[in-house]
């Protein structure tokens, strides 16, 4: 790309080549659009899910908003804080997700063979997770400024964004299956704090709070993409649909294990994480029930 940028300002002759390339690319751009619109016109759910996953997204943007006026949140409130984002999602992962998987698989007509594929698709949700977490360099948000060290902001914005797509991911399944049960307005929910924390721990690293808060929206939106995966493969599952709400749940549940549940039960604050778990646990579980 670089190169050819510089052919266009050294060669006035390359211009003309430039531009139609810009001109198809642009084409194929709007071509795309219009399919993808086409597309969720004549699948209503999958146009809900992708809805469902925006929303629950820009929440993160939304409870950025305090970092414009208030401090970072102390230790002892992020502790509870953290369970309760954790208590949500893993209230969510079986609900929304593992509930209806195993409805499914009762119902058919081959349920040992469909019910070992479910849990191994359980199984590979939670390995695709471990694989991007070992291989994408990341910081995580949590440790800002309570080590003494301070990471690269792309380093931690890659973390958050890795932490959001299994959540887009699992709405996006959810919502697009029928089995949302309260899961994107939940996942919205426990955004908001997050985007406090996330917010206020790019103020941390040195940023403004305008720009942190817009960082923290950003990271948000990432939950979009995902839920367009999650969209695309509910809709393309047909009778493998409980494949994709338990591979959706697999890596929802690495995130509660691997990332939520550690950062909120730190030495001194466990009691108050378990506390914020069990709290979010318990708002799923009113909303499953209203849902």
């Amino acid at each position: 790309m670089t190169q050819i940028v510089l052919q266009h300002y050294e060669k006035p002759a390359a211009r003309r080549h430039l531009w139609v390339g810009l001109l198809m690319a642009l084409v194929g751009i709007v071509f795309g659009i219009d399919q993808a619109v086409q597309w969720l016109s004549a699948h209503p759910m999958a146009a809900r899910g992708l809805e469902a996953s925006l929303l629950a997204g820009a929440a993160t943007g939304l409870g950025a908003i305090p970092v414009l006026m208030l401090r970072r949140p102390s230790e002892r409130l992020m502790a509870p804080m953290l369970g309760l984002a954790g208590g949500m999602m893993l209230a969510a992962s079986l609900f929304s997700l593992l509930v209806p998987a195993v409805q499914t698989v009762a119902a058919s007509g081959t349920p040992w063979a469909l019910g070992i594929a479910t849990a191994a698709a359980l199984l590979a949700g939670v390995g695709a997770m471990q694989t991007l977490d070992r291989r994408l360099p990341h910081a995580h948000v949590e440790t800002v400024e309570a080590d003494g060290m301070m990471p690269n902001v792309s380093l931690v914005v890659a973390a958050i964004s890795l932490h959001n797509i299994p959540e887009g991911l699992a709405v996006g399944v959810a919502a697009a299956a029928g089995a949302d049960h309260g899961m994107s307005l939940g996942i919205a929910l426990q955004n908001i704090p997050e985007g406090w924390i996330v917010a206020s721990a790019m103020v941390a690293l040195g940023s403004a709070p305008l720009r942190a808060a817009l960082i923290a929206l950003g990271t948000g939106l990432v939950e979009p993409l995902g839920g367009l995966f999650g969209v695309v493969a509910s809709s393309m599952a047909g009778a493998a649909l409980p494949l994709a709400l338990a591979a959706a749940a697999g890596a929802m549940l690495w995130v509660v294990s691997h990332e939520m549940i550690p950062a909120s039960h730190r030495p001194g604050r466990i009691g108050a994480g378990t506390a914020g778990l069990a709290a979010g646990f318990a708002v799923m579980t009113a909303l499953a029930g209203i849902y």
